[in-house]
């Protein structure tokens, strides 16, 4: 269920929020296909860890069932990292992109699961986006999460020889921090952080997402409902991997059946408390992304809980 928050309102997100807006659970009784099947897309030849962070944090956020498709060249590489998945290959450019047909591959999956992450070490931002305006028409009814270099589409908006800014047709998940909204916007970076809640408003607004504008102070936007804040965690997850990770624990909860405001709230939230976790054991420098996701299942019950 979606939390009905008045639009001009900014919403903290805590335990209380969390606890009036609970995320949707399987059956006792039901298989891995009720938990939700997650597709994640990314990777390439210099940064396959990014899409096995993201695929393990959407599995330890709930989801049953996961297919990663990623470049042909560590697809065997990421096999072999994630047991628990079906891994595909595909055809890559020179730049560590993915060639359009890429979308033969892909189009069988897109009936076939309830979330897709797009994104995560993902190279050649043309490239990227072309395919990611290819593929978008077929995942209606799919929950669709962009990351990285996959969040390119936005300022790609002449690839089908249109001259209008660009708009989703469906709405989607985006995760920018201030650096990327800057690219992605068009705005100064220093704009950006002047005024995080306005450049997640108006971005959300204009591209019809759900944008969670990342920082040590997390705003959230979407086209109807919220906006939502998100203050917590601490500078140890500033690290690599950290947003694939993020992203990762969206899309999973977004395959469990949340909405998209829902997964990307209680994502943010799950993140931040994760990273309060590991400073405990580890001290606030020097745990790993690749740590995070592994505090998520226990964190979730806790708040179920509470």
């Amino acid at each position: 269920m979606d939390m009905p928050l008045a639009s001009t309102h900014m919403v903290t997100i805590d335990s209380a929020a969390l606890r009036a807006w609970p995320l949707p659970m399987p059956p006792a009784e039901g298989d891995k296909e009720r938990r939700g099947h997650v597709l994640v897309l990314g990777g390439s030849c210099e940064m396959p860890g990014a899409v096995i962070l993201a695929a393990t944090a959407a599995l330890r956020a709930g989801a049953g069932k996961l297919t990663i498709a990623t470049g042909a060249s560590v697809a065997q590489l990421v096999a072999l990292a994630m047991p628990e998945a079906r891994v595909i290959g595909l055809r890559e450019t020179a730049d560590g992109g993915f060639e359009r047909d890429a979308l033969a591959e892909l189009d069988p999956l897109a009936d076939k699961i309830d979330a897709v992450l797009i994104g995560p070490g993902m190279q050649d931002e043309a490239a990227t986006a072309a395919l990611v305006r290819a593929l978008l028409p077929h995942l209606e009814g799919v929950s669709v999460v962009l990351d990285a270099n996959a969040m390119g589409i936005v300022t790609n908006p002449d690839l089908d020889g249109e001259n209008a800014p660009f708009r989703f047709a469906q709405t989607v998940i985006l995760t920018p921090h201030a650096g990327e909204m800057a690219h992605l916007s068009g705005s100064a970076k220093e704009e950006i952080l002047a005024d995080p809640d306005g450049a997640a408003r108006d971005a959300a607004q204009a591209w019809n997402a759900v944008v969670a504008l990342k920082g040590a102070r997390t705003v959230i936007s979407a086209p109807q409902g919220g906006p939502w804040q998100h203050e917590g965690g601490n500078v140890g997850l500033a690290i690599s991997g950290s947003g694939d990770t993020l992203a990762g624990i969206i899309a999973g909860l977004a395959a469990r059946g949340a909405t998209l405001a829902q997964a990307t709230c209680w994502g943010v939230a799950l993140h931040a408390q994760a990273g309060e976790q590991l400073a405990l054991r580890f001290g606030v420098l020097g745990y790993l992304a690749r740590e995070i996701a592994a505090e998520i299942p226990a964190l979730m019950e806790q708040a179920a809980r509470s």
